[in-house]
């Protein structure tokens, strides 16, 4: 996959930056590829639910930001991303000391892109999976 835009990672980086959810729950970008984009965050007991695991809309949500920037790295320059729909699986408990969130690009189309994203919790040097998502996002033109 390559860039649209010369510009897609520091837009990206811009738009990321702009968003309060993620500041507000200690999200970083940890890596930006074409059609890839990797967050962070560690674990933060303000987000978790009443079991002591990061909540499930927190995990949802940041999924969601990342399969959105990751087809944000592939649009054109006169395009903005918003998120079509989504379904997420969990497969364990959120429970980690941090959590990385991959969303990657399987077909960029020209309107809507379609990505698949990866919730990994990470506890005493150990990962586990516990969730994915599959997103369609649609390039929507004349934002502001």
């Amino acid at each position: 996959m390559q860039y649209r835009n010369p510009e897609a990672v520091a837009r990206m980086k811009a738009d990321f930056d702009r968003q309060g959810a993620m500041a507000a729950m200690g999200i970083t970008v940890g890596d930006v590829a074409p059609g890839r984009v990797v967050l962070e965050m560690p674990f933060n007991a303000d987000f978790s639910q009443h079991h002591g695991f990061m909540h499930a809309g927190v995990i949802t949500t940041v999924m969601d930001s990342a399969c959105g920037f990751a087809a944000f790295t592939l649009m054109e320059a006169d395009a903005e991303v918003l998120t079509v729909e989504f379904k997420c699986n969990f497969m364990a408990p959120a429970k980690g000391e941090a959590f990385r969130f991959e969303g990657n690009v399987v077909k960029a189309g020209r309107t809507l892109t379609f990505t698949e994203g990866r919730a990994v919790a990470i506890e005493a040097g150990q990962e586990k999976l516990v969730a994915t998502i599959s997103a369609t996002m649609m390039a929507v033109r004349g934002l502001q």
